[in-house]
């Protein structure tokens, strides 16, 4: 019996260390992380209550890992309600098994903060910024990015 409690412990502690931090930004916080990426780094803007967006983001992840031979990262900019963050966040990235770094916005006024990022983004997500600053690349994306087309804009990013 003890041996089963204290497997259980263990991994239950295990899982509370490997969850990971999600960060709370500012907008000039969070354009410093990508003007200053020294990788390619694809940036996708979603919320937990965001269909097209938790549809997109396996694909993101697959396809991200595939080009990790070229240092690809992503990042995962959540827009959800200050309610959900950090809690709601973390167990919903949990339970859908995300692998990668998460951060919350931590903006209130979309007209404020979008443009910031791109001139064309008027709050809708998806939304996905791929940037390289090694190469100058930098391709903004209004849209859900169907599998196919994200591997087809992720071979560009890393040209």
């Amino acid at each position: 019996m003890k041996k089963i409690l204290f497997a259980i412990l263990l991994l239950l502690s295990c899982q509370c260390i490997s969850a990971q931090p999600i960060r709370k930004l500012k907008i000039d916080q969070l354009q410093k992380m990508i003007d200053t990426s020294s990788v390619p780094l694809v940036v996708n803007f979603w919320a937990t209550w965001c269909g097209p967006c938790i549809r997109e983001i396996p694909w993101f992840e697959k396809q991200v890992a595939a080009f990790a031979d070229k240092q690809v990262k992503l990042l995962l900019v959540s827009l959800d309600f200050p309610d959900e963050y950090p809690a709601g966040i973390s167990s919903f990235a949990r339970k859908n098994g995300y692998r990668s770094q998460i951060v919350w916005l931590n903006e209130t006024d979309a007209a404020s903060y979008c443009p910031k990022i791109d001139k064309q983004w008027e709050g809708t997500i998806p939304v996905t910024l791929m940037v390289n600053n090694q190469t100058k690349y930098r391709r903004f994306f209004n849209q859900q990015l169907p599998e196919p087309r994200l591997l087809q804009e992720l071979a560009q990013l890393v040209q």
